[in-house]
């Protein structure tokens, strides 16, 4: 059973974001200037993180970073314009990067990465040992 890392959000706040989106690019709204953000869905399932980036149009081997430091993961690419026709894009060009956390035990030297149809999956086997659930007990030091 595939169990969400992240609670999904509800009410106005995605539409808000994706109406924004639909505008172009403001330098003071971005984190980086000149870099987008990608859309992820990020999952614990069979002993796995999994995170699938949304990436479409784009050469994984030519336009598709991923990199691991320390717990940190992050995926960045490049997709160029390819038409100079005048008439309405609202395609994403440019550069796109996102930086996960990943969970503390995670195998970072074992992560894999495949592309399929415009989804980027990562996938990174957990320890588990580490991932044992356990009731820590509250001491109740009552005052003298």
């Amino acid at each position: 059973m595939a169990v969400p890392v992240h609670r999904p959000q509800h009410g106005l706040l995605p539409n808000l974001i994706d109406w924004a989106e639909s505008f172009p690019p403001l330098l003071w709204l971005q984190p980086t200037p000149g870099i987008q953000g990608i859309r992820i869905e990020d999952r614990i399932e069979d002993g796995k993180y999994v995170v699938r980036a949304e990436l479409p149009g784009i050469d994984p081997d030519e336009d598709a970073t991923i990199t691991v430091d320390g717990r940190l993961l992050t995926i960045s690419a490049e997709r160029a314009e390819e038409t100079t026709e005048s008439g309405r894009s609202e395609f994403r060009y440019g550069s796109f990067s996102r930086t996960i956390t990943l969970p503390a035990n995670a195998k970072d030297s074992e992560i894999t990465a495949t592309y399929n149809r415009g989804i980027l999956t990562v996938t990174a086997p957990l320890d588990e040992a580490a991932t044992e659930q356990r009731k820590i007990q509250v001491q109740n030091e009552k005052e003298s």
